[in-house]
């Protein structure tokens, strides 16, 4: 099965697990990496930023013992825990009487900032971890940008997501405080295979496997060895671009033309030497035979993301993982609706050497970066007596 097929399928079976209205299936917690990187993008999301309040290191690590619990019940569903010592029981049902999993994720990821003064924590910190800097066509909002922790929330249901992140923020209040965050959804696979964006165009169809180890330890799963330190290993590297979409603006270009902007068919989602509306999204883009871009343009998004060089082969693939947004419309009454952008790499610069490419994208006019960060996602929880960011603070004095 080709990656494209592979991806689809998992799109089909997500949506079919939505027929199971009673939230019953679950995904695991426990394991080498965290859920919600290679697991199949459900359909509701959350993502959220927060800044650490924690006092000192003390605080810190039971912040995170605190985050490791929660996210452990609540991902595998049951009857509410006895809540801890000044934390005020769960009485919500908003899920039932009983907490549902419904293939909740939560993933946690660290921002730079966190590894400042306040905690001693900057020996340890991800090699290339930086805070997000504006590419040219950006306009980042403060209020939405960067954070000390970032929250990836993703269920089958928006009441799970809205669920998960009412608990966290009851359960570790003194310890991180809302910064902002992005409510996400994916949409239906029409007619089958990829979903699509605001645009109308096929989401995320050149991804690698996420069932093919070798490909996920090459090109996401960050590996032992400097000059990274120990604890990253089976981490990974997030970026998170909020991206609104100047739709109105969009609508008035010909299909044909948003095509070459692409370097993709619209309805298919097939390469552009495929004219057939049935054609495979599954084609492979071929620029061997169309070295000045006559039939796909040379600064199409495609193109420009991955040019199939021997100079760019190294920062071509990222694990995308993306979802769309819609808000309220701004002060002129234009629609607020976009691409809430999430990828995952095994180095950061892999991901700012590609956008950098993209500057100068013929899509770069339709489109304005408002907000977002860099993130480290932090390695998997192993077991129940493990917890997130141990590897980072362990054998440090509390």
């Amino acid at each position: 099965m080709g990656v494209a097929s592979a991806q689809g399928a998992d799109y089909e079976d997500a949506y079919k697990r939505l027929a199971t209205e009673d939230g019953s299936d679950s995904t695991p917690f426990f394991g080498q990496y965290q859920a919600g990187i290679a697991t199949p993008a459900q359909t509701a999301a959350a993502f959220v930023s927060f800044d650490v309040t924690a006092g000192d290191r003390r605080e810190l690590t039971d912040l995170f013992r605190t985050l490791t619990e929660r996210a452990a019940f609540l991902t595998k569903g049951g009857g509410p825990p006895l809540p801890r010592p000044g934390k005020s029981p769960e009485h919500r049902h908003l899920l039932g009487a009983t907490v549902v999993p419904d293939d909740l994720t939560v993933t946690v990821a660290l921002g730079a900032s966190l590894f400042d003064g306040r905690y001693g924590l900057a020996p340890r910190k991800p090699a290339q971890l930086e805070t997000m800097r504006a590419f040219d066509h950006d306009d980042l909002d403060p209020k939405i940008t960067h954070g000390d922790l970032l929250v990836q929330l993703c269920a089958n249901h928006r009441d799970t997501v809205g669920n998960a992140l009412l608990d966290f923020a009851n359960q570790t209040r003194g310890g991180m405080r809302l910064r902002w965050r992005i409510d996400s959804f994916r949409f239906p696979p029409r007619p089958v295979g990829i979903p699509r964006d605001w645009m109308g165009f096929k989401d995320g169809i050149a991804n690698p496997d996420t069932t093919n180890a070798s490909q996920m330890n090459q090109a996401v799963w960050v590996q032992p060895g400097r000059p990274e330190p120990a604890w990253t290993a089976g981490g990974t590297y997030q970026v998170l671009r909020i991206i609104r979409m100047h739709l109105e603006k969009w609508d008035t270009v010909p299909v044909a033309q948003q095509e070459r902007i692409f370097g993709r068919r619209k309805i298919s989602g097939a390469p552009l030497y495929a004219t057939d509306p049935n054609a495979s999204d599954e084609l492979d883009p071929v620029y061997t035979n169309d070295p000045q871009g006559r039939l796909t343009p040379l600064n199409c998004h495609i193109r420009l993301a991955n040019p199939q060089t021997p100079q760019t082969a190294a920062t071509s693939t990222i694990l995308r993982r993306s979802f769309q947004y819609d808000q309220s419309p701004d002060e002129g009454g234009n629609p607020n609706m976009g691409h809430t952008f999430c990828c995952f790499q095994q180095q950061l610069n892999t991901y700012i050497a590609m956008q950098t490419r993209l500057e100068n994208e013929m899509l770069a006019s339709y489109i304005t970066p408002i907000g977002g960060g860099y993130f480290f996602a932090l390695p998997g929880v192993r077991n129940a007596r493990d917890y997130y960011a141990s590897g980072l603070l362990h054998g440090l004095p509390t």
